[in-house]
């Protein structure tokens, strides 16, 4: 992978824009004010330059603050802990359809509270400020998306991204393990892909390796390195390099070295094993779904 210095120059501001959340989180003393999101955000915005996440600027703002409330309010509701997953996946996936978005870290930002079982408006004041400053930040470096505008979500797609949702949720939760049922940057790797009409199984593969990696990297310098801001320092340049070995743009996968420091302690230690499981899932769903779309097709030529 070529380096410019401007491509350098945009990784050391990303880098740090997401330190400087984890500085403010150390300083207060609340790890409710970490948004393990930002990472992905800030890379696909501000690195990759998603020309689909920037057709609209405002939906940086609306999109991930819109759902951080929604998991926010859903994990009040005296339910259990995996409808609280799907009711939040499944809110979500509306919202992104009204507001025709296809910023698909909306689904971590809304996610985290119900994982983390957030009680503090600290973590909404949190994704509010930070999306506004990226969404401000985006604008004035004058980088609108001026590609097409992408199309809403097909309902059949959101049909079929909650089907695996639910499938999944109910599986973990009949197991046992219901801390497993929603794990964010492979929910939002997911809705990425499965609109995706050259999707395969070797891209599928290279995905879950680059999720799993990163989820082990995560957790792997937070057992060795305590104190957050040093652990990230650390972990965010690892999880390039992967990137780079892979030769993926997978912002997602930024997520992880921050998600393994607001974690409750069951759901850490297992994160690399959940990671494999999950991902291996709704992306080998995607991978299955796409040769039994495809397969019809030429199945009808050939008649």
């Amino acid at each position: 992978m070529s380096f410019s210095k401007q491509k350098t120059r945009d990784y050391l501001i990303g880098f740090v824009f997401v330190l400087a959340m984890i500085s403010l989180a150390t300083w207060s003393g609340d790890i409710e004010t970490i948004m393990p999101e930002l990472g992905p955000l800030t890379t696909g915005l501000w690195i990759y330059h998603n020309r689909e996440w920037m057709y609209h600027p405002e939906n940086i703002f609306l999109g991930p603050s819109g759902a951080a409330l929604i998991g926010f309010l859903v994990n009040m509701l005296a339910i259990s802990y995996g409808l609280k997953v799907f009711v939040t996946i499944a809110l979500i996936v509306l919202l992104l359809r009204f507001l025709n978005s296809p910023l698909a870290p909306s689904f971590a930002t809304g996610l985290l509270p119900v994982l983390t079982n957030a009680t503090h408006w600290s973590y909404i004041f949190t994704v509010l400020g930070f999306t506004l400053i990226l969404m401000i930040a985006i604008i004035l470096r004058n980088h609108p998306g001026n590609g097409s505008e992408r199309t809403p979500m097909s309902l059949k797609h959101m049909a079929i991204y909650l089907v695996a949702s639910l499938i999944w949720v109910t599986a973990v939760g009949l197991a046992g393990r219901g801390q497993m049922a929603g794990i964010p940057p492979v929910m939002v790797v997911f809705f990425e892909v499965l609109e995706k009409p050259d999707y395969n199984g070797k891209l599928a593969i290279r995905q879950v390796l680059a999720l799993t990696g990163a989820a082990a990297i995560g957790v792997g310098v937070h057992l060795v390195v305590a104190p957050w801001l040093m652990a990230a320092a650390i972990s965010l340049p690892l999880v390039f390099g992967l990137l780079s070995a892979l030769k993926l743009k997978l912002p997602a996968a930024y997520a992880f070295p921050v998600l393994a420091l607001v974690l409750p302690q069951a759901m850490f230690k297992m994160l690399p094993l959940t990671t494999i499981l999950a991902a291996s899932f709704f992306l080998g769903f995607t991978v299955a779904y796409r040769r039994l779309a495809v397969e019809p097709i030429f199945a009808s030529k050939n008649n």
